[in-house]
């Protein structure tokens, strides 16, 4: 499949009709079963999944991005903000549940999701982004190094999958310089 890139598009969404929300979660299937569920082992059913993504459009602490091939939601990411309970680790945010369908990878997308989550953030006063990811998902770990995050820890046994303990690695990117919180 060789599509141009007006042909692909990043989203930030609020509502997921029934084709949106159909395909989202069949694209959030085939990330599981190629091992990138954002923690699922195995797709837990097509309700699970609608009723994850609903529920998801209703925390005001998520943005939800969605990446498109060809008009099709293919994968997403979210932008999640500290609750406001947390003053005093308000100055980060998380991209948390970034993943992109194994067939519609190599279309810039992945790099799309990062960026435009990144431009959330700093329009919205953060200083920085965090994630977790598995040592398995080396894909994602060698486009997030491209994209500028620092590996600042390691976890031993962060997941358990295949009868065994697989590391997590923790990244942080800073968006701007360091000196007075303005959030």
């Amino acid at each position: 499949m060789n599509l141009a890139q007006n042909q692909t598009k990043i989203d930030l969404v609020t509502e997921l009709g029934e084709e949106d929300l159909d395909a989202l979660c069949e694209a959030t299937e085939e990330a599981i079963i190629d091992g990138n569920g954002f923690g699922w082992l195995q797709p837990p059913g097509r309700q699970t999944l609608a009723n994850y993504w609903r529920g998801v459009l209703l925390v005001p602490e998520r943005e939800l991005y969605v990446a498109r091939l060809a008009g099709r939601i293919v994968g997403s990411t979210q932008l999640l903000q500290p609750p406001a309970n947390n003053e005093a680790s308000a100055h980060a945010a998380t991209l948390t549940t970034f993943f992109i369908a194994p067939w519609a990878r190599g279309h810039g997308l992945a790099k799309g999701l990062i960026r435009a989550v990144a431009r959330s953030a700093v329009e919205q006063g953060f200083h920085q982004i965090d994630l977790d990811v598995r040592e398995t998902q080396t894909a994602a770990i060698a486009l997030y190094e491209a994209e500028g995050f620092k590996r600042w820890g390691i976890k031993e046994r962060y997941a358990y999958t295949n009868g065994r303990y697989v590391r997590g690695f923790y990244y942080t990117k800073d968006l701007k310089p360091h000196g007075k919180w303005r959030r």
